[in-house]
């Protein structure tokens, strides 16, 4: 059943084209009983191999930059280190509820990029040149310590956060932010799996079973994209991480 579950689940992802690891840990902890802890180890461990074949195509088609997205990540790894050791010390109900919360802001955030396009360049106005030398250096590794530690604390993959960062502090065309947040959220996800795992929070049965559903359901369901209208893209796009939240808010 849980193979079952993810392989569904996957293939939504691969359709909308979104992480989905809020939504993962949901079905997870809601749907399967697995504790708060393990499913944000899965999430994290999981995230890993869907952002390596990622990042492997946007580096192909040049949308990736690399020496932001290396900064930024290094950042990272330190913050979901330190992220994944302060979730080991939260107790259960806190952890899911602030995981909710967090995703809901995460569906904030994509609401405002997807459907107020307008508000948010008047709020918060995009970088016309790209960030370099020293303040790139100091300004990304605050920007990887923050986020790495988000994704870390809460198994969030922290997408919408990166590439509005990408976009208004770093000046990442948009074209680029995408792959350049795979990028970086590779081995923010590695380091915090690692920190889980090293916790003891990592169950390999139920990592496996994510794992491969998750990647065939992708797999199934990127087939499907272009053949969708874009107001149902974009109304998936925000319903996922929204979903998510409620379910964990509602059922923990």
């Amino acid at each position: 059943m849980l193979f079952a579950s993810m392989l569904v689940l996957g293939a939504i992802i691969g359709f909308v084209g979104a992480g989905g690891a809020g939504v993962t840990i949901a079905l997870l902890t809601v749907g399967f009983g697995v504790p708060i802890h393990t499913a944000l180890g899965v999430a994290l461990a999981a995230m890993v191999f869907t952002m390596i074949s990622g990042t492997i195509s946007h580096f192909r088609q040049r949308e990736v930059l690399v020496r932001t997205g290396a900064i930024i990540g290094l950042g990272g790894i330190f913050g979901a280190f330190v992220g994944a050791a302060v979730s080991d010390r939260m107790a259960g109900p806190l952890l899911t509820t602030m995981t909710a919360l967090m995703l809901f802001t995460s569906a904030i955030l994509l609401y405002i990029k997807v459907y107020q396009g307008d508000w948010l360049k008047r709020h918060f106005p995009v970088r016309e040149t790209l960030l370099t030398g020293r303040k790139l250096w100091v300004y990304g590794i605050i920007a990887g310590i923050i986020n790495g530690f988000l994704s870390g604390a809460f198994g969030i993959g922290a997408a919408a956060f990166i590439q509005l960062t990408l976009l208004c502090v770093f000046g990442v065309p948009l074209l680029q932010t995408i792959g350049t947040c795979m990028m970086i959220v590779l081995p923010i996800s590695a380091a915090g799996g690692l920190g889980y795992l090293f916790n003891g929070h990592l169950d390999f049965t139920i990592f496996v079973q994510t794992l491969l559903g998750l990647m065939i359901g992708a797999w199934i369901g990127a087939k499907w994209t272009h053949l969708a209208p874009r107001p149902v893209l974009k109304f998936f796009i925000v319903a996922l991480p929204t979903t998510g939240a409620l379910t964990m808010f509602l059922n923990h």
